[in-house]
């Protein structure tokens, strides 16, 4: 899915000043009610709950820091985000506020602490309601004698959406309460869920269809009763767990919050079966960490588990705290690790043609997304010997069937980063690599080389461009943002015209306009006339290319985005370093000895480049495509500039240029940027969020530049 740029590690709270810190305080506060519009409002999230809960926590700490800067539109006062326009507003008769967290075991000790402090002098023996803590869409229900009468979102915490038509469709939710002592205002409240299997069903039906794909259960339960038309609801199996109320005109003779749970039930609801009374919170955190076991086993997502102390009177006693109870609180899991069963092991070829072993798992939830599929790096990392990824614990390998902890960080693909031995079934399988590749060709496996030329611990096809699976990861890389960065061209559109045929090789995206008379790709699912006259528009803008990015479509194996850059900055010429090409295919010994002076080119490079050239289809498909671009010279770094020779690292957030346009800008003007700081960095440009490599640079006495100063320097 989309996700918005993450914030950088910033400095301690206590470093800034008042006047930083009200920056910060603005720009952070802008940052969490974006958020939480996409995350309540459209129900699609663009960062994890680990990266949000990083962002509230440091927002809370300005505030504790600065008090002054605390006022009503502040995000610390607010609950989610203001209901949608699309709804018809509804006011909760008491606000539905939200929990504290907790996310290590000691965390929950201290709540413990807090609860007994503020109770003396009764000098209370607890007990605990602990429940899983379901990913949902948290609903208010209200029935006036005994019917159903409104059902409305969380909202704000204070005023919700109406969206009682599409409630109304749910099997879990009664129409009519049952019994006969039901008070005549009674307000339900609970947790609307789809669960993971109907999750994965339904994404199936949306692809299929072209519509949005949904991250997780948890949007497409929201999404789900977000709908204009309650029939669409009604084909979308929804559940309700009920774990609260609101208003009652009456309470029943009930004394606990685990009474209450059976009262539920009495009436008509669904509760949550896995539900738990617990005497301490050694039993708590024992229960914590089974459920966290069965998670992946559960048909729903849940991402921790939530405590209330048990007794009402209690909780009554013990209020509220900054709009959130004093008697409850989550305790999270591990945002961005899980445990489940990896069901099997299948191969993905890259675009050169590597192997991939991709482990199948048993879906579960991690830091906001569920994930089914693992990364397993290479042979030797499945049996335990490292690889690419850090190795797991000595005598530890994989097998399908093993119970794994997963572990996801950002936008990286998830890893198995423990296996649980304890665990393994008798019937765990070891797995052993194909020796063909599991493409038509069916063609030989060969181990891949490292960039200095030794046996690597990767396996790929030897059928290079003729393997279908290298040719559209070929493709995707060509339309990629460092490479041609045709907008309207995304995976999605690019695979669906590589099976249809029309686009083999990257000259037949340039033809496309020309052939779309027999194409007709306005009738392509998913696209329309102006979203086809945007695309062939993206495309006619791309017929003039700097060479570096042409160098880089190329694909050429050992040549990236940097390695590209040098080649360009050394030929100046795509004539230059086309013949150079050949000569060096040819084993051409000058060639070879030129290209090898080259800044950051050594003997792979070279071999790579000769390979690319020596097999006829690439030459074939180069001089198609040149047939339909032309190709700029490079623009040769300036030797005169303020930063010419200079080294220079960026860092922190910079608000008047993308990183890309500022190390573009750099080189340009004779500088190398570096990512790292060293004794022999020149210069440091730091914005707001520079971390470590700001202490590094004070560290290493390095020059210090903000970014009105940087380019002050430079003259822009």
């Amino acid at each position: 899915m989309a996700r918005a740029p993450r914030s950088k590690p910033l400095r301690d709270v206590a470093d800034l000043t008042k006047a930083q810190a009200k920056v910060e305080h603005m720009r952070l506060s802008l940052e969490i009610e974006g958020h939480n519009e996409r995350y309540y409002q459209d129900d699609a999230p663009t960062v994890t709950d680990a990266e949000y809960d990083a962002l509230r926590e440091r927002f809370n700490a300005l505030e504790e820091r600065f008090p002054e800067f605390v006022d009503a539109e502040s995000p610390s006062q607010k609950v989610g985000a203001a209901p949608s326009r699309r709804f018809r507003k509804i006011r909760h008769s008491l606000p539905m506020l939200s929990l504290d967290k907790a996310y290590k075991d000691d965390d929950v000790r201290d709540f413990e602490d807090r609860v007994v402090r503020f109770l003396r002098p009764n000098e209370p023996t607890l007990d605990f309601c602990a429940e899983p803590k379901i990913d949902g869409l948290s609903m208010s229900l209200r029935y006036e004698g005994g019917e159903l009468v409104t059902a409305a979102t969380r909202g704000d915490g204070a005023v919700g959406e109406d969206v009682t038509a599409n409630i109304r469709t749910l099997e879990d939710v009664p129409q009519k309460l049952k019994g006969r002592n039901v008070p005549d205002i009674c307000e339900v409240r609970g947790e609307v869920y789809m669960t993971k299997r109907a999750f994965l069903a339904l994404n199936e039906r949306q692809e299929a269809a072209g519509d949005t794909i949904f991250a997780n259960p948890r949007n497409s339960a929201a999404g789900s009763v977000r709908q204009k038309d309650p029939r669409i609801t009604a084909s979308r199996p929804l559940g309700f767990f009920a774990y609260s109320w609101g208003e009652l005109s009456d309470s029943p003779p009930i004394t606990t919050q685990t009474g209450m749970l059976h009262w539920f039930e009495d009436i008509g609801f669904e509760t949550n079966p896995l539900t738990k009374r617990c005497h301490s919170v050694d039993e708590l955190l024992a229960f914590y960490h089974q459920i966290e076991e069965q998670r992946a086993k559960l048909d729903y997502d849940i991402d921790g588990v939530v405590y209330k102390i048990n007794r009402i009177a209690w909780q009554e006693q013990l209020g509220f705290a900054s709009g959130m109870p004093r008697w409850a609180i989550a305790h999270k899991f591990p945002a961005e690790q899980a445990i489940t069963v990896l069901r099997d092991i299948e191969i993905q070829v890259g675009r050169t043609g590597s192997f991939t072993p991709v482990g199948k798992l048993e879906p579960v939830g991690v830091g906001g997304v569920i994930v089914q599929n693992v990364t397993l790096h290479n042979e030797d990392y499945i049996r335990g010997i490292g690889g690419d990824g850090e190795p797991l614990r000595e005598g530890r390998d994989i097998r399908i069937g093993d119970t794994v902890v997963i572990q996801r960080a950002g936008d990286v693909i998830p890893q198995v980063v423990d296996v649980l031995i304890d665990k393994r079934p008798k019937g765990a399988k070891e797995y052993h690599f194909p020796k063909k590749c599991p493409c038509p060709l069916h063609t030989d496996v060969i181990r891949e080389e490292t960039a200095t030329g030794e046996e690597g611990s990767r396996l790929r096809c030897s059928g290079e461009f003729a393997c279908p699976y290298q040719r559209i990861e070929h493709l995707k890389l060509f339309v990629s943002r460092k490479a041609f960065d045709i907008d309207g061209l995304g995976e999605k559109q690019l695979e669906h015209f590589f099976e249809e045929g029309w686009v083999k090789e990257p000259a037949d995206i340039f033809t496309l306009h020309q052939r779309n008379t027999k194409l007709r790709l306005e009738k392509v699912e998913g696209y329309g006339e102006t979203s086809v006259r945007n695309l062939f528009a993206a495309i006619e803008a791309r017929r003039e290319i700097g060479l570096e990015r042409f160098i880089n479509a190329l694909g050429i194996r050992q040549v990236g985005e940097t390695t590209a850059l040098a080649l360009a900055r050394g030929y100046s010429s795509w004539a230059a370093f086309h013949e150079a090409c050949f000569k060096v295919a040819k084993r051409d010994e000058e060639a070879i000895a030129e290209m090898d002076a080259l800044d950051q080119i050594g003997e792979t490079v070279i071999k790579s480049i000769a390979d690319y050239f020596s097999e006829s289809h690439n030459r074939r498909v180069v001089e198609r495509l040149t047939q339909q671009v032309s190709v700029l010279d490079a623009e040769k770094p300036k030797s005169n500039s303020a930063v010419s020779g200079k080294t220079v690292v960026f860092t922190g957030s910079l608000e008047k240029m993308t990183r890309d346009q500022a190390k573009v800008t750099a080189e340009r003007l004779g500088a190398k940027v570096s990512g790292s700081v060293s004794k022999k960095t020149d210069l440091v440009v730091a914005g707001p969020g520079a971390g470590s490599k700001l202490k590094d640079a004070t560290k290493h006495g390095v020059k210090v530049l903000t970014e009105d100063e940087w380019l002050t320097l430079i003259g822009e």
